[in-house]
């Protein structure tokens, strides 16, 4: 068997293996086999291969690791809109209360129940907002 086709078959191993797995990091090791299954085929040798399939394997996971598709860093199921439905949404308040240091309360209608609300950075104004955050019964807003 050549070197190339043992890359190959090494890299079919592999992609296997990651149907298993549900990732997609033994996918970008498997494109630095068929790297060194390229090179093989061009006529470098082992050292060459083995070479080029570690740095292309290697970027390929780094890469991976970089965009959207990699891992995330864990945000706060409080803020989570992946996990909570209201963040993103919005909510009309009609008054503001002045709670001293800053600080803006309301009560609100919000999917057929009064919420209380409070004002996240922001000169108090009545109007739409957005949640950005739940905790226990208060929704946290923005202006929209």
């Amino acid at each position: 068997m050549n070197a190339w086709m043992s890359w190959l078959a090494l890299a079919a191993v592999v992609v296997i293996l990651e149907l298993f797995t549900g990732t997609f990091y033994l996918l970008m090791i498997s494109i630095g086999l068929v790297a060194g299954a390229v090179i093989a085929l061009l006529g470098a040798g082992t050292e060459m291969q083995t070479l080029s399939a570690a740095l292309v394997g290697a970027l390929a996971t780094v890469l991976l690791h970089k965009s959207k598709y990699g891992w995330r860093e864990r945000q706060d199921a409080s803020r989570n809109p992946d996990v909570n439905m209201d963040i993103g949404q919005s909510i009309t308040v009609q008054q503001w209360q002045d709670q001293g240091g800053g600080k803006f309360t309301a009560r609100a209608m919000y999917r057929g129940a009064m919420w209380d609300v409070e004002l996240q950075h922001s000169a108090p104004a009545a109007g739409v907002f957005v949640i950005v955050e739940i905790v226990g019964s208060r929704l946290m807003v923005r202006p929209s």
